[in-house]
């Protein structure tokens, strides 16, 4: 994971914007047991594929970009959340006993 300051993932979100692209943030807005980064971590996703940032960790990233991207196309805002007691979490690397929840919306 990239050792980035939160700032500076709200300055690249801001930045991307202004430039034209199409661009989604994401905020850890809950935690439970083990979850690899805290509430108010953030992501930011462009249009273009290019991201800033971490909201957790391994498999749970690409499913949060891949959320991230649907929010570009069509603006509407989603929480999307991974647990213990739900499947999903094992397929994208939350075997440890976490619950993550993530709010994705578009910037601009």
């Amino acid at each position: 994971m990239m050792n980035v300051r939160e700032d500076d993932v709200l300055e690249a979100a801001a930045r991307w914007s202004r430039e034209g692209r199409g661009v989604a943030l994401a905020t850890v807005v809950e935690t439970w047991g083990s979850a690899p980064r805290p509430v108010g971590s953030h992501l930011v996703i462009d249009d273009r594929g290019d991201f800033l940032g971490s909201v957790s960790g391994g498999c749970v990233e690409g499913a949060v970009v891949a959320e991230a991207t649907e929010v570009i196309a069509d603006g509407q805002p989603r929480l999307v959340s991974f647990g213990v007691a739900d499947e999903t979490a094992w397929r994208v690397g939350l075997s440890c006993g976490g619950r993550i929840s993530v709010y994705v919306e578009k910037v601009g």
